[in-house]
């Protein structure tokens, strides 16, 4: 088992500065990390500003640290949706995509985390809802405009199942990767975001091997908003099933903890309830 962390579970500096990235890696070696997930984000240390070198010197630290970097997330599409009902900004999110996946490239990293647009969301207050067919038509568009910069760089599309009101059942999201028909579109398995919505050892055996990545999360569903989610162990994920279930489709991927925003300590528990999901 690969066990990862996302560079967003490092909170920043007394100066509100995000922390260094090759110091993140350097905190998650010594904690016992296998993998650190970089995110690509609209200001710091990994925007779409960053050349190509930059990123390969990012890639040779952690060479030299020994951790490895294998996905990379980002959360820029909720701020320019590849579905948004505005051409221009459709256009904006697809080139910012290709960026990523030429980062994610330049990183070596085999998986980019890929947010497919959105009908709502309760935390894009500002986002006027859109009908669901128009969204699965611009989702699939996107995609397609997408895929030759994935095939040529040999970096997988990892569409996450996220609270987007998009593809909310394990079988639509089959479909929807299976209707490109391309190795390099698969599923970014988010454990904790199933639960508002299903149980993740369906999603499991649904998805098998479509899954490229898998975030590692928890939640309450009692709680029911945002503010269920909550330490690796401490919510409703049964961990005791899903196991065995990624175990039974084949799964040898990494498994990221995905702690936002990011806190003291949060790094410590991740990897400590990593090492005992990892014997069930």
């Amino acid at each position: 088992m690969k066990k990862g962390i996302n560079y967003w579970a490092f909170p920043p500096g007394t100066d509100g500065a995000s922390i260094n990235q090759v110091t993140a890696m350097e905190k998650a070696k010594l904690l016992g990390y296998d993998c650190m997930e970089l995110t690509v984000e609209a200001t710091g240390a990994l925007t779409g500003a960053t050349t190509l070198e930059e990123a390969s010197a990012l890639r040779k630290a952690a060479d030299g640290i020994g951790i490895e970097l294998v996905t990379v997330a980002s959360g820029l599409a909720w701020g320019e949706s590849p579905t948004n009902p505005d051409p221009s900004v459709r256009a904006r999110a697809i080139e910012s995509y290709k960026r990523s996946l030429e980062l994610c490239a330049a990183l070596g990293a085999k998986t980019l985390l890929y947010l497919p647009g959105m009908v709502s969301a309760c935390f894009v207050p500002s986002y006027a809802p859109q009908p669901y067919e128009a969204v699965a038509k611009r989702a699939k568009e996107a995609v397609e405009a997408l895929l030759p910069t994935a095939r040529k760089l040999r970096v997988t599309l990892a569409v996450e199942n996220v609270w987007n009101h998009f593809l909310m059942s394990p079988v639509e999201m089959r479909d929807f990767i299976d209707q490109f028909g391309s190795e390099w579109v698969g599923s970014y398995l988010d454990l904790g975001n199933i639960l508002q919505f299903g149980q993740p050892e369906d999603w499991i055996r649904t998805l098998g091997k479509r899954i490229a990545a898998v975030h590692m999360k928890d939640f309450r569903v009692n709680v029911g908003t945002l503010d269920g989610f909550v330490d690796l162990l401490s919510g409703d994920v049964d961990y005791r099933s899903v196991m065995p279930a990624l175990r039974a489709v084949g799964y040898d991927g990494t498994y990221t903890a995905e702690i936002v925003p990011g806190r003291d300590g949060a790094a410590e528990k991740a990897i400590a309830a990593l090492k005992i999901i990892e014997g069930y």
